[in-house]
């Protein structure tokens, strides 16, 4: 497998908490789906895991090369679990789009959190090809 891309993001979990406590539902129904924002709420702390979702978005983003726009929308990612618990992202609309045009078939993630401080990073891979 070739490396499209590799990102990594840092969020201050105090930051997204103030965002929600500020915009409340108008912010998380922007940046977060339905199941994640089933997920994050049903946590003792929410906001850390909105946060680790939303460095997730960055860091996937920065992987495919694109920023957050036209090419790969916050809904168009959506952070899930496997039964084993590892993170792993599942793409639809632009997003999915994108992928597919430039041969991504994979996106590695990986989610951190402390107190103050959630991270994640992400490694697009592609097909067989060496990356120049």
């Amino acid at each position: 497998m070739r490396i499209h891309g590799i990102g990594i993001d840092v969020v201050e979990v105090e930051r997204i908490g103030s965002s929600m406590a500020e915009f409340g539902e108008r912010f998380a129904v922007k940046i977060f789906t339905e199941r994640e924002r089933a997920y994050c709420d049903a946590q003792k702390r929410p906001e850390i895991h909105y946060a680790a979702r939303f460095a997730a978005k960055e860091a996937i983003a920065k992987a495919f090369g694109t920023g957050i726009g036209k090419e790969l929308g916050w809904l168009d990612m959506e952070i899930t679990r496997k039964d084993s618990g590892e993170p792993s992202l599942l793409l639809s609309g632009a997003g999915k789009a994108y992928a597919e045009a430039n041969g991504i078939a994979e996106v590695k993630i990986s989610l951190s959190h402390a107190h103050h401080y959630a991270a994640a990073n992400a490694v697009a891979l592609g097909g067989d090809q060496v990356s120049k």
